[in-house]
């Protein structure tokens, strides 16, 4: 993919999409990394782009360009510059189950550099294990999967200083009631996946303060109709997010469809991207398992399993606008406007006042221009 070019300080689009509905000959004014003006004009404007967005938000994102997040400072500056290029403009850095003393000081290495603004749009750090059901494991190593005490919590928690933003953990684990308490009271939202909870104790998480269903519909129970499991309980638990991998991978189109139409405004579109995101095919790691990456899906080489997805914001942009027919504000809501809600990050939105994160697409959906606002 071409870079895209950086937007003007007068942006002209055939449709602007705003919170509210989509302006027609809509533009936008900014300066300085801040919207200051949003209007219509009376016909169309030559050369205006097709369909202007706010900036994209993903709250679950392991890598890109053939670098992961755990790979050090290099990889990060790698991965987080090439989702960027994709209308990313607000991020968390996931990471992999790994031990909590490893994993401690990846926080620290990211927690660092997050700080000095050398990883672009990394707002945050989501920590996607090691509190995780062995049975639900995915491409999770079941030797780094590990019950949440009290004191590993606190540890990683202490380690982010205040940058671990999300853990996604399985409530059922010993302590894991308790953790999801631990979590909230430290400001940290803590997201319900890699689990075996039945529909009673997925409410009971999210009656405990659990904000977030991870990658729903994956490594978890499905819907039955004697037992709807964890997927209905955050549907009925008001303000939980509920996270959608739409690669056509993860989740058939009619029921990505009709999740994403179930949750309406709590909807979350995130790309779940490992290392080969943006990259060719071909062998790659994933938190020290071996994964193949054949025709843009990623697998566990040793167990089949899905190793998280090749997929960037735009291309599941491009696939809920012109695949699922969804209509343009739904899907600015879920890849960003509900992400950017549910974690209290940047962006989300174009309105005046506000950070000037916008992406331009093309006829096609297409990536046209992308402008990120300075990191604050």
């Amino acid at each position: 993919m071409a870079h895209p070019t950086l937007l003007p300080e007068h942006v002209d689009a055939e449709r602007l999409v705003l919170p509210d509905g989509v302006l027609e000959h809509g533009w936008v004014e900014h300066r300085d990394g801040v919207v200051t003006a949003v209007g219509r004009s009376d016909a169309p404007v030559p050369g205006a782009y097709p369909l202007l967005l706010p900036g994209f938000v993903d709250l679950h994102c392991h890598g890109g360009g053939g670098a992961s997040f755990d790979g050090g400072l290099d990889a990060a500056r790698t991965a987080a510059r090439t989702h960027a290029r994709h209308g990313t403009t607000a991020m968390l850095a996931s990471l992999v189950s790994a031990p909590v003393d490893v994993l401690a000081e990846q926080v620290r290495g990211l927690a660092a550099a997050i700080r000095t603004g050398e990883l672009g749009p990394v707002r945050g750090i989501h920590l996607e294990g090691p509190f995780l059901s062995p049975d639900h494991r995915g491409a999770h190593d079941p030797d780094a999967l590990t019950l949440p005490t009290e004191e590993a919590v606190a540890t990683l928690i202490e380690a982010g200083g205040g940058l671990v933003r999300m853990v996604t953990l399985a409530p059922e684990l010993r302590g894991g009631l308790e953790a999801i308490e631990q979590l909230a009271a430290a400001g940290v939202a803590a997201a319900v996946g890699h689990t075996d909870a039945d529909y009673a104790l997925a409410a009971e998480a999210f009656a405990r303060g659990a904000t977030v269903l991870t990658h729903a519909s994956n490594a978890m129970l499905p819907i039955h109709h004697r037992a709807p499991g964890p997927i209905v309980a955050a549907l009925d638990a008001p303000g939980v997010a509920l996270e959608l991998i739409l690669d056509g991978v993860h989740l058939h189109d009619a029921w990505a469809r009709r999740l994403l139409l179930d949750a309406g405004s709590r909807g979350v579109l995130v790309t779940d991207a490992m290392a080969a995101a943006d990259a060719r095919d071909g062998a790659y790691e994933l938190g020290g398992l071996i994964v193949e990456v054949a025709d843009g899906t990623a697998r566990l080489v040793d167990t089949g399993a899905i190793a998280g997805s090749t997929l960037t914001m735009d291309t599941a942009v491009r696939r809920a606008l012109g695949v699922l027919g969804l209509d343009p504000v739904a899907v600015a809501s879920a890849a960003s406007c509900a992400p950017a809600t549910a974690l209290g990050l940047p962006g989300g939105t174009i309105a005046v006042g506000g950070p000037a994160n916008l992406v331009a697409l093309d006829a096609s959906y297409e990536i046209a221009a992308v402008l990120s606002a300075p990191t604050p």
